[in-house]
C-alpha cells in the first residue's frame, strides 16, 4: 500500500540528483555510482508492487551500510537520503514517517557538510521532504522551509534538472502556476544528460505532463 503521507514517489526523490562521477582513484564514489544506477533501474523499470519495494529495501540496506562506513562523505549521505526517501513512498504510513524522518536527518547532515554537492542535491532533496510530508502535529512538513531550500537549490545549480523540476512541482502545489510554468520551461531547456538517459527521459516526460496540466487549467 502506498503511504498516504506522500504525494507520489519522492526522489526523486526523488528525487534523483546530478550524476556521480566515479574516478578510478575514488572507490567510494564508484560505490555511490552503483547505488545511483540501481536506484534508477528499480524506480523506472520495475513495476510498482512487492518486487519494487523489496528491491528498494535491499538497496536501502546497502546505502545505509555505506553511510555508516563513510559518515562524512556528502555524496554517500545524499544518496542514502534519496533511497531512504524512496522507501518511505513505498510502505505503510507509520513506517513511511519513520523513514522520512531518517531521510531528513541524513540529508540535513549532508546539507551542513556541503549544500552544493551533486547539483545542490541536499537542499533539493530536503525541500521535497518538507513540502510532501504533512506538517505539525502529524509530521515535520514545512512549506516555508521547502520554498527556501528549493529556491537555494535553483540558485546554486542553475543547470540542475531536479532542482528546477521539484521547485516547479512545489509551486504547482501552492497554486503558483505561472511561476511553476517558468520553472518547468527552464528545466526543459537544460542540456540532456546522456550519461543518465533513463532518469533524464523520465524526468522530462513528467515535466511535459505537468506543463500540459497547467495549460489545461489556465
Amino acid at each position: 500500500m502506498r503511504a498516504t503521507l506522500f504525494l507520489g514517489t519522492l526522489l526523486s526523490a526523488a528525487f534523483a540528483v546530478s550524476a556521480v562521477a566515479a574516478p578510478a582513484d575514488d572507490p567510494v564514489l564508484g560505490q555511490v555510482k552503483q547505488i545511483q544506477t540501481r536506484w534508477e533501474t528499480i524506480k523506472f523499470t520495475v513495476p510498482e508492487g512487492d518486487k519494487q519495494t523489496d528491491q528498494m529495501t535491499a538497496l536501502g540496506a546497502e546505502a545505509d551500510s555505506l553511510a555508516a562506513k563513510y559518515p562524512d562523505r556528502v555524496e554517500v549521505l545524499i544518496w542514502d537520503g534519496i533511497v531512504t526517501s524512496e522507501r518511505a513512498s513505498l510502505v505503510n504510513p507509520i513506517s513511511a514517517l519513520s523513514l522520512a524522518s531518517r531521510a531528513r536527518d541524513t540529508l540535513e547532515k549532508a546539507y551542513k557538510l556541503n549544500p552544493t554537492v551533486l547539483d545542490a542535491g541536499a537542499p533539493t532533496s530536503l525541500g521535497v521532504l518538507y513540502y510532501r510530508v504533512p506538517g505539525f502535529p502529524v509530521a515535520f512538513g514545512d512549506k516555508a522551509k521547502a520554498r527556501s531550500l528549493l529556491e537555494q537549490a535553483t540558485k546554486t545549480a542553475p543547470d540542475g534538472l531536479d532542482a528546477w523540476y521539484f521547485y516547479g512541482d512545489f509551486l504547482m502545489t501552492q497554486g503558483e502556476f505561472a511561476k511553476a510554468r517558468e520553472a518547468f520551461i527552464h528545466a526543459l531547456a537544460i542540456p540532456v544528460r546522456a550519461d543518465r538517459a533513463l532518469w533524464d527521459e523520465n524526468r522530462r516526460l513528467v515535466i511535459t505532463e505537468k506543463l500540459e496540466q497547467i495549460k489545461a487549467k489556465h
